[in-house]
């Protein structure tokens, strides 16, 4: 029997409808919310990023504004700026925008965001409250693979004791996903994180009754693989097929794949990816777990599109929303 394919849009649709009437009203008592992105520099990634949360605040009624600052901006000017959206009272919510330049300190410029108007989550003081079980708000991935997980099951008694493994042990998604988990007192899973140095991965995943995967190995494989052939290197073919393979799942599991990888269709004999009708490199987006497989023998499923990723932009609406009603 088929997998039941996890309706991440649906869910997310829910969510930014309570974010709607929840905006309402506090515009109605004159506290309209409003979220400031921090971008340095020009990134095509984060333009896309940028113009989906535009989007996203426009549709539930959140104002929106995006802070552009030059790429050579100066780490101390950077968190002057930061600091000056902690004073400013209209804004609720802030988010800094990823990649920095690289002459930029990232953790430095994350813990300078006001932690009351730290809508991803990230703040130290955040982190420490996510593990104490007293956040308001935590990273929206993480938020976004757990409500899923829940929308699933049902109900947190379903998931007490329950083997559960996180592969990927990242400070915005693997490890806050882990302390979600854990917050109940006597009906959490039993939680197992693996990561890159996990021994005999396909031990801990073949017993996971939920599995979580957030690794983008085959992404990071073929961007190493294109950043040495353009250094004229000649690296090995890199392996592009699925880190989670279906043997490696236990019958009736549930699978919440947080990764998207985009990564070539094919590589042709000298390498490079094959072409497409139009002479572009043929691409495709794909999770870390092998889908077309793994749905003819677990429970249910995230598919990399119209899963996890649709709810994360719905998660920072929530935590903007969160932000805005903390501060009274």
């Amino acid at each position: 029997m088929a997998a039941k394919i996890i309706d991440g849009e649906a869910v997310a649709e829910e969510i930014k409808a309570r974010a709607a009437a929840d905006a309402a009203a506090l515009a109605k008592d004159g506290r309209t919310p409003h979220l400031v992105a921090v971008q340095a520099g020009e990134n095509p990634a984060s333009k896309i990023y940028t113009n989906m949360q535009a989007k996203a605040c426009e549709s539930v009624g959140i104002e929106y504004e995006l802070l552009n600052l030059p790429e050579t901006i100066v780490q101390d000017d950077l968190l002057g700026k930061v600091a000056d959206l902690g004073r400013r009272e209209a804004v609720t919510g802030v988010i800094i925008q990823m990649p920095l330049p690289s002459h930029v300190d990232a953790r430095a410029v994350q813990a300078a965001v006001d932690p009351r108007k730290d809508v991803e989550g990230i703040h130290p003081i955040n982190y420490g409250r996510l593990f104490f079980g007293t956040q308001t708000v935590a990273p929206c991935t993480a938020m976004a693979a757990v409500e899923l997980l829940m929308r699933t099951v049902g109900s947190q008694s379903e998931l007490a004791g329950k083997e559960t493994v996180v592969v990927g042990h990242s400070e915005i998604v693997g490890k806050p996903i882990a302390m979600l988990l854990l917050q109940s007192l006597n009906e959490s899973p039993t939680v197992t994180v693996c990561h890159v140095a996990t021994k005999d991965l396909a031990a801990h995943t073949g017993r996971a009754e939920v599995l979580f995967v957030a690794t983008g190995v085959s992404q990071a494989r073929w961007l190493s693989y294109r950043r040495k052939k353009k250094a004229g290197e000649s690296p090995a073919a890199p392996d592009l097929t699925p880190l989670i393979k279906a043997d490696m799942l236990r019958e009736g599991a549930i699978v919440i794949d947080v990764a998207v990888n985009r990564i070539p269709k094919a590589l042709d004999a000298e390498g490079n990816p094959v072409k497409n009708k139009k002479g572009k490199p043929a691409m495709r987006t794909v999770g870390d777990v092998d889908f077309d497989a793994a749905v003819e023998k677990v429970a249910a499923i995230t598919p990399c599109r119209g899963g996890v990723g649709a709810v994360t932009t719905a998660m920072l609406m929530a935590n903007t929303i969160a932000c805005a009603k903390a501060l009274g």
